[in-house]
This record gives structure tokens, C-alpha cells and sequence, in this order.
């Protein structure tokens, strides 16, 4: 009996030590993801102006809100909110159309000086004495002007992540700075508010667009491609980037109704894409509905009365922001469809919390753990779509979750009183919370499978060494590894010979290879190396032959997938030509 006391206290210390250490590793890997992101001098501009914009985003929606109050009541305030998410909803795919067909980095900053510009001119409303609709519509034009800068920020940043893990690291951070800017912006505003007057933090938003203008303007983009910009000979200050852009005069027109409907064709020829819609949407009723229930869980449970909502909204931002940490300490496991499952869920479970125990303490345990949930969500949602969907139509992807998730955010807010009409607290929230599981757990291997296709092929790094294809984003060289045929050669044989047709390039694995043209050798090389793309890129009959002299390795891609890869990036195919000039020469 003893030596079992014994072996059980010796025993104690060990989950508390592997809760330690885990924390420990999570931290670490906080910080090295943060330390990737801002040390990315395209990412970091990109964060710094979201902070800035967001901050004063939610200042003027605080003063908004304030000054739509004193003109209309609650009313006002109601009616504005229901118009506003509407349009933003209906116009959202037409918005992020211009995303894709322009270059992104000029889409966001012309969204901030027509922000800045709109803001302002609220702002000389106010200081005029103007009546109440042109602020309204003014304001409106605001947020509408926000879809279009977002989906170009969000479809802009594969182009300017070095790696997957970074790509999910600086979605992390995006949604860490909205979880803050939600604090700091309305105690911002109404502190001013209170100080001063709505004018000054009109004033205020305005100059938060300029700052995120001028943040905008230094990204430099890597991976140049012509676009518009070039074509019509306006320089952006850091070249072209990825989507966005004519092919040129002779490639064929979609028409406006089928490049609008482009980003809902897009998901909905991805079963992966429809089933993470799907998830998102059910979470997003929910935070529809939350905009109801926060408020009577505090006058009903919290007995503080409509106030109380702002102690919920506060836990809610505290659970946020430590969930921005989570996300980003959780990016280099790459289990994005999983975490975002899991989010879905914290985001019902919760509610039956409170619908069995409902006291203070489990209403503030489960909005913090809502809140903690939110970013998994979007930070796994982001990181998803710009994986697997394809970057020429990226900008009117997020256009159409947009659409999507506004929409089904309003039924939620639009239901919830009806539940309440029926039922108690408890009951509605029991119906919205197990509704939700519900719908989600059928998915949760589907999702499973999701991360195993989002795991990066083999070929990847292997592809990502070969100079001409290091300046293609990650994403597309992903893309390529997946289309790599594997070929073992032995010692021997003759892989291709001299005056065949050129149909497919080859990086070699392993082994070794020689290289002769009229019987006089050229070269050896070995893994990492190269050959064929000669014959692809100049349009002309294998100029060498390619013998094993061991048993070899090879990877092959295609004709078509090759040319495509190269040709769409200035870049990558200056590099290319450049290798074939080099080799041509010897």
C-alpha cells in the first residue's frame, strides 16, 4: 500500500510538468511565428496598416453609433445596421470582383484614400450642420468601400508569405489586431467622444486610412506579373502583383455576370470549399444571434440590466485575443481544417453550458470561450481558401464567403427574437447550440481528409530549389508538386535522347544522370538537379541526351503545367531564359 502511495505522489508533478512544457512550446512557437511575420517586410506593412485603419474603424463605428442615437433612437441605430449589412452582403461579389481584376496592392489603396475621403466629408457634414441622410449614406459608402480592401488584403497575402506556417502565422496576427482593435477603438472613441466631439474622431478615421495608405504604399510585392498597371503605365511603387491583370488584348472576355459569379463557381466546384462554407456559416448564425442573446444573458442572468452587455463583450474580446495567440502558436502543425472544426464547435457547446447551468459565472466562461473560437475560425478559414483556391480568382472567393456569411450573420440576429418569443433563454440557446453540433459533426472527417490535401506534396522543396520556379508564390509551386510523375531509372538507361520531341521537364531525386550532345558530354548532375527545359521553352526537339549512369530518381512535370507555371510570372520565366541562354552558351 505504501509503495503505491509512494509511486502515485512520485507520480503527481508529471501532468503539471507536461502542462508547463507545452505551454513553454507554445509560447516559443508564438513568438518564432510573430518573429517570421514582422520580420516579412510585406507582412508586417500589411499588420501595422490593419492596426491603424481597424482601430479607427471602430472608433468612428462608436461615434456612428452615438451620433445615429441622439438623431433617431435605437430605431436609427437598428435600422442603419440592417441597410448597411444588407448592401454589404448583395454587393460584396460585384466588390471583390475589382480585387481580381486589378492589381491588389492598388485595390487597397485606392479603398483608403476613398475611405479617407468619404470619412472626411462626414466629418465636414457634421461641422456644417447638414441633415441626417448624406452622413447615412456617407457612412455607408464606408464600410462598402471595406469588402473590396479586404478581400484584395486577404487574397494578396500568399504572394507575400515565404512559407504555409507563415501564411497561417499572419492570418493569426491580422485577427489578434482586429480582437484588440475592438478594444482599443470604441475606448478610443468614447473616450473623444466625451472629450471633444464625433467630428474629431470622424477626423481621426480619416487619418487612419492615410496611415493605412501609406503603409500599403511601401509593400514592395515580390513575384511580379504584368497587369493593368503596366499596361496603362501607372506604377504602384513596388511593381505588379499576383491576380489581377489582362492577359492580353486577344484573350477571350468573361462576361460581368459569369466574372461576378467566378468566386461562388469557384467553391462551388470544391466540395472541400462548399463543406468549410458550410461549417462557417453555421458559426455565423450564431454570431448573429449573439447580438440578441448577449443581451438578455445579461439582463436575465447577469441581472445588471442592458448594460451588463458591455462586461459579456469584454470577456468576449479577452477570449478573442488570447484565441489570436492560440491560432498562432498552432501554425506550424498545419491541422487548419481541424482547428477550424473546433472552433465551429466552441462555438455551440457553450451555449448548452449555460442552458444546463446557467449562473454568472458559466454565462462569462462561455463567451470567453466563444470569443477563443473566433479567431480559430477565421484564421483557419483564411489560411484554407487561399490554399486551394486558385489564385486568379482568390479576391472574389473571400467576395462570395463574404456574401455568405453576412448573409447567414443576419439570420441568426433575425431568428433569435422569435426563439425567445417561443421559448426561454435557455431553451433558444439549447435549439441554437445543439443545432449547430449537429451540423457539424457529420463533417469532422471530411475535414481530417482536408488537412491531409493541404499537407504540401513531396516534390514541393524539390521544386521550390530549382532557380526558375523560386520566385513562384508557395502556393503555386505546391500546385505543380502535386502534378509530379515519380520515375525510378535504372542504372543504364537512357531517360530521353536527342532529337525527341520535348514534352516533359525532370528534377532529379536522387541518383546520376549524364548529359551528351553528339556523343561529346556536357555534364553530370545529380539530386536537385535539372534538365528538358530547354526543349519546352524554346519549342524545339531534345537538344542533349539524358543517360543514368546509377540507379536514379526522377520527378517529371508536363509540358502544359510547366509552360503555365513559368509563362504567368515575369520572374520565373526570366529565370528560366536566363538558365537556357547559360546552358546554350557551354
Amino acid at each position: 500500500m505504501a509503495s503505491d502511495e509512494t509511486s502515485a505522489v512520485a507520480s503527481a508533478p508529471a501532468p503539471r510538468a507536461g502542462l508547463v512544457a507545452s505551454t513553454r512550446t507554445a509560447l516559443h512557437e508564438t513568438k518564432a511565428s510573430l518573429r517570421s511575420v514582422f520580420g516579412n517586410p510585406g507582412l508586417r506593412r500589411v499588420q501595422l496598416a490593419l492596426a491603424g485603419s481597424m482601430i479607427g474603424d471602430w472608433a468612428y463605428a462608436t461615434a456612428v453609433t452615438v451620433w445615429a442615437y441622439g438623431v433617431g433612437g435605437a430605431s436609427a441605430v437598428g435600422i442603419w445596421a440592417a441597410i448597411r449589412l444588407a448592401l454589404m452582403s448583395v454587393t460584396a461579389p460585384f466588390a471583390s470582383t475589382w480585387a481580381d481584376r486589378a492589381p491588389r496592392k492598388a485595390v487597397m489603396v485606392l479603398c483608403d484614400i476613398g475611405r479617407a475621403t468619404l470619412v472626411a466629408a462626414a466629418a465636414a457634414c457634421l461641422f456644417l450642420d447638414t441633415p441626417a441622410a448624406p452622413i447615412f449614406v456617407l457612412a455607408t459608402l464606408t464600410s462598402l468601400l471595406g469588402t473590396p480592401f479586404r478581400c484584395a488584403q486577404r487574397a494578396l497575402m500568399p504572394t507575400l508569405a515565404d512559407s504555409p506556417e507563415e501564411l497561417t502565422a499572419s492570418n493569426g496576427s491580422s485577427s489578434t489586431i482586429e480582437s484588440l482593435s475592438f478594444f482599443v477603438g470604441p475606448a478610443l472613441g468614447a473616450l473623444l467622444i466625451g472629450a471633444t466631439s464625433v467630428s474629431v474622431v470622424f477626423c481621426l478615421n480619416a487619418v487612419t486610412f492615410v496611415w493605412s495608405m501609406a503603409m500599403v504604399l511601401g509593400i514592395r510585392v515580390p513575384h511580379p506579373t504584368s497587369g493593368p498597371d503596366e499596361e496603362a503605365g501607372v506604377d504602384t511603387g513596388g511593381g505588379d502583383d499576383a491576380g489581377g491583370g489582362d492577359d492580353g488584348d486577344d484573350a477571350p472576355r468573361e462576361s460581368f455576370l459569369s466574372e461576378v459569379s467566378g468566386g461562388f463557381r469557384c467553391i462551388w466546384a470544391d466540395k472541400d470549399l462548399v463543406v468549410v462554407t458550410w461549417l462557417v456559416a453555421m458559426q455565423t448564425i450564431v454570431a448573429g444571434a449573439s447580438t440578441v442573446f448577449l443581451v438578455v444573458m445579461a439582463v436575465e442572468v447577469l441581472d445588471t440590466g442592458a448594460h451588463g452587455v458591455g462586461y459579456l463583450e469584454s470577456a468576449l474580446g479577452v477570449g478573442a485575443v488570447l484565441g489570436g495567440f492560440l491560432a498562432i502558436s498552432r501554425a506550424s502543425r498545419q491541422r487548419l481544417a481541424q482547428d477550424l472544426t473546433t472552433g465551429v464547435l466552441l462555438w455551440s457547446v457553450p451555449l448548452v453550458l449555460v442552458t444546463l447551468w446557467p449562473s454568472p459565472v458559466t454565462v462569462f466562461a462561455a463567451v470567453a470561450l466563444l470569443g477563443l473560437a473566433n479567431p480559430l475560425v477565421d484564421v483557419n478559414l483564411d489560411t484554407i481558401v487561399q490554399r486551394i483556391s486558385p489564385d486568379a480568382v482568390l479576391g472574389r472567393v473571400f467576395g462570395a464567403l463574404e456574401s455568405c456569411l453576412i448573409a447567414t450573420m443576419a439570420l441568426g440576429a433575425f431568428a433569435m427574437p422569435f426563439l425567445l418569443d417561443l421559448w426561454s433563454l435557455r431553451t433558444a440557446l439549447a435549439v441554437v447550440g445543439l443545432g449547430v453540433a449537429l451540423a457539424v459533426v457529420p463533417f469532422i472527417a471530411r475535414m481530417r481528409r482536408l488537412d491531409a490535401r493541404l499537407t504540401a506534396p513531396f516534390g514541393a522543396d524539390l521544386l521550390a530549389a530549382v532557380p526558375m520556379f523560386a520566385p513562384l508564390p508557395r502556393s503555386v509551386v505546391e500546385g505543380l508538386a502535386g502534378q509530379l510523375v515519380r520515375l525510378a531509372v535504372p542504372a543504364g538507361s537512357v531517360v530521353l535522347r536527342q532529337g525527341e520531341e520535348s514534352d516533359r521537364f525532370f528534377v532529379i531525386e536522387s541518383g546520376l544522370v549524364e548529359v551528351t550532345q553528339d556523343g561529346v558530354v556536357l555534364r553530370r548532375e545529380g539530386p536537385g538537379d535539372f534538365f528538358g527545359e530547354i526543349g519546352l521553352l524554346r519549342d524545339v526537339p531534345r537538344t542533349a541526351t539524358i543517360t543514368a549512369l546509377e540507379d536514379t530518381v526522377l520527378h517529371a512535370l508536363g509540358r502544359d503545367d510547366f509552360l503555365a507555371a513559368l509563362t504567368g510570372e515575369r520572374e520565373a520565366f526570366l529565370a528560366a531564359d536566363d538558365i537556357v541562354s547559360r546552358r546554350l552558351t557551354v
